[in-house]
């Protein structure tokens, strides 16, 4: 399996069987879609769907099989307005589990952090203002969850335009007691490469 990060909380994740695009708000952002019609879809939160395409698109709560790919969505309250709901989603494939916490709020109830169980990718945006949840709240959710590697999104880049600023990823890191990082093109996970402790991964923004 393969993780690679494009700018806001879009991110693909494949293998040589299938390829996952979550959030590709991408045109919104100023930048290019990356969706495909071959792509399985995941939005966390309909408002900002901009391009669905995909072979099969989910944006709903509710459990999903596609190939040899599973996917597990629970409702959530968004984080811009709690009244409206968005999708907490759970991905299994190749043998890991992949977190998506999207536009969630920034506290998971006791079911939600069961319905997750052991993660071993949690996918968190850190950017905050408003927008999503924030670095300390982001650093809460991932001592309660206790993944195995941890990739933040949705943090100041100056390649995407958001309507509203996010706080530099340096924030998010520091909180998290990693002040230095190099980041990766691509995270290549394996049973191999599964730290014991909870690892941070910065991915490049492609």
């Amino acid at each position: 399996m393969e993780i690679t990060y494009y700018g806001a909380n879009c991110v693909k994740i494949a293998n040589k069987k299938a390829s996952i695009v979550i959030d590709d708000t991408l045109q919104a952002n100023g930048k290019k879609p990356i969706t495909t019609d071959k792509d399985i879809v995941l939005i966390t939160n309909k408002d900002l769907a901009v391009k669905k395409g995909g072979v099969f698109v989910i944006d709903c709560p509710g459990d999903y099989g596609v190939g040899e790919v599973e996917v597990a969505g629970m409702p959530t309250p968004l984080h811009i307005d709690e009244s409206k709901h968005g999708v907490l989603y759970l991905v299994h494939i190749d043998g890991f589990s992949v977190a998506v916490i999207g536009h969630s709020i920034a506290s998971l109830t006791e079911e939600q952090i069961e319905f997750l169980g052991i993660v071993d990718v949690l996918i968190v945006p850190v950017g905050g203002n408003g927008y999503t949840i924030d670095a300390t709240a982001a650093v809460k959710l991932i001592k309660e969850i206790n993944p195995k590697i941890v990739i933040p999104t949705h943090y100041q880049d100056s390649a995407v335009s958001y309507e509203v600023e996010q706080a530099p990823l340096e924030v998010f890191t520091k909180l998290f007691g990693v002040p230095e990082f190099e980041p990766l093109p691509v995270r290549k996970v394996k049973d191999s490469n599964l730290p014991e402790k909870t690892q941070l991964c910065v991915l490049e923004v492609r």
